[in-house]
């Protein structure tokens, strides 16, 4: 009989990526304290559980962005997730090049 469950992928995530995640995870924890929030405050405000509020706080790649989210909700900072690549740098002078090249 074949097996018929699925199997959760989960994006590979370099090291460089995890320090990154790490950190968000920390600066969400300091926010919680710096508020006086408990997980089990977060996870009663979330429906997320405790164990994953304790994830988030690490910085754990397998939790889902939407419980990222509804945590910074909870911490009146999900406007701060907006700003990510909102400036474009990179993006913005290949553009130009390509536009420079184009006039030429």
């Amino acid at each position: 009989m074949p097996d018929t469950t699925k199997k959760k992928r989960s994006a590979p995530v370099f090291p460089k990526n995890r320090k990154t995640l790490i950190q968000l995870g920390e600066n969400i924890k300091l926010a919680c304290k710096r508020r006086g929030y408990t997980q089990s405050l977060i996870a009663e405000r979330t429906g997320l559980s405790r164990l994953t509020v304790r994830k988030i706080e690490q910085g754990d790649p397998t939790v889902s962005i939407g419980h990222y989210v509804a945590v910074l909700s909870v911490l009146g900072m999900v406007e701060d997730f907006a700003l990510v690549a909102r400036d474009d740098e990179l993006g913005r002078k290949l553009q130009d090049i390509k536009l420079m090249g184009a006039s030429q």
